[in-house]
């Protein structure tokens, strides 16, 4: 990320990273990017001040280090979103690359009077809780990027070896997750730290973002999402179980969407597919965070145990990773899913020009060719234009071609980049 960072303060006058809370962030700026100075909104009178006349406080800074080359760094942003039009005043009057760089657990620029006013000024990251590549030091999985270079069908000699490991390993890498403070840590105090997390959404992060005072149900919201993972959304279900109505709902869905809470894995179509499903899928942004709302360790994942809900801790894993991946590879690809009736595939990511990369999780040491069918089926009807190349990954070890443009994949292809 560090690079991408520098990269963006000499493309933009305002760097925006927003992320979940607990990823990094504020680390990230202060020990491994150049500012000129560190200012923090949680420092209660810096943020009265700014509160009372934000232009006038952050022009003072802005003019202090104008010529160091340095951007002024202020985090947790989200607390004073009134600091927008302050920002687009100041920057507007100097077109200098590089001036601000701020960090925040959502996004101050996305209303649509923020995004037309400062359109062109401000270029905003997301950071993740860390990838698997990052956990083992590897470089990114450029998975994408070899579908992109063989459209006709990824050979499996395009693609790194995978590297060992067991399925006792795959599981402990998807239960500890991804933020670096909490992934160390032994089960009970993991879950414990992660519950504080989401505590700790409910007290800081919302509240600059919506008015929500039913708190109990808002926990009660988060908690359905940890346990539907990997399902499709349904507003009305989920109001069901936390006793709220629609609106409401939708509107919670909305906000923790914004926080990068959970994400929203939106149904595939075509002009062919009139008869698809159109209900979309979610994901919690952390399978960490997600075993331990659902309270599940290590131990509930054991071989002798229901393979249910391993799968969708296994289909959230990778989707998470393929969204991680996205900034990162050559084309612009969108993730998907899609069911119809009987048939689905976990996720669908297109690129332009039709082109398909389809993956199916399994969540097994074992693959066999009746695992691609529903992928065979995608590619023959609604996706019979396109060309790509279908992905069965699943827990053994070994990277195997199922013939033309079907490859069975390790999970460990995702940190096998050297």
């Amino acid at each position: 990320m560090t690079p991408r960072i520098i990269d963006s303060l000499g493309a933009a006058r305002i760097v925006n990273i927003v992320g979940p809370r607990q990823v990094g962030k504020s680390t990230t700026v202060e020990h491994q990017v150049p500012i000129a100075e560190y200012l923090t909104m949680d420092d209660d009178a810096l943020r009265a001040a700014i509160d009372l006349d934000p232009h006038a406080v952050l022009a003072e800074h802005a003019e202090r280090h104008k010529h160091s080359g340095k951007p002024v760094a202020i985090d947790e942003v989200q607390r004073v979103p009134a600091i927008t039009l302050a920002l687009k005043r100041i920057v507007d009057n100097n077109r200098t690359h590089g001036q601000f760089l701020l960090t925040g657990s959502s996004n101050i620029f996305s209303g649509r009077k923020a995004i037309d006013s400062l359109a062109g000024r401000v270029r905003t990251l997301t950071l993740s809780p860390f990838s698997a590549a990052e956990i083992v030091m590897a470089r990114p999985c450029l998975l994408l990027d070899a579908v992109t270079e063989h459209p006709g069908g990824v050979p499996v000699h395009a693609l790194p070896a995978a590297v060992p490991y067991s399925r006792t390993e795959a599981i402990d890498l998807m239960v500890r997750g991804g933020f670096p403070e909490i992934r160390g840590l032994a089960d009970r105090e993991r879950r414990s730290r992660y519950m504080d997390y989401l505590n700790s959404i409910i007290e800081k992060d919302v509240p600059p973002v919506a008015d929500i005072r039913k708190t109990t149900e808002l926990r009660r919201f988060l908690l359905q999402l940890g346990a539907r993972t990997a399902q499709e959304l349904s507003i009305s279900a989920m109001c069901d179980a936390v006793g709220v109505n629609w609106r409401t709902m939708s509107d919670w869905y909305d906000v923790m969407s914004q926080l990068g809470i959970v994400r929203h894995l939106p149904a595939w179509s075509s002009s062919q597919a009139k008869r698809e499903i159109k209900a979309s899928k979610i994901h919690l942004m952390d399978t960490g965070c997600a075993t331990a709302i659902r309270n599940e360790t290590a131990v509930s994942f054991a071989p002798s145990a229901d393979p249910t809900a391993l799968g969708a801790i296994l289909e959230t894993f990778v989707f998470v990773e393929l969204d991680k991946s996205l900034p990162l590879v050559n084309d612009s690809w969108e993730l998907y899913h899609w069911r119809r009736k009987d048939h689905e595939v976990d996720i669908i990511a297109e690129a332009p020009g039709n082109r398909l990369a389809l993956f199916e999780m399994k969540a097994s040491t074992t693959v066999s060719a009746s695992d691609f069918a529903h992928m065979d089926r995608f590619f023959a009807g609604p996706a019979s234009g396109y060309t790509g190349t279908a992905f069965v990954v699943y827990l053994g070890d070994r990277l195997l071609p199922f013939g033309p443009r079907k490859i069975a994949l390790p999970l460990s292809i995702f940190w096998s980049y050297r």
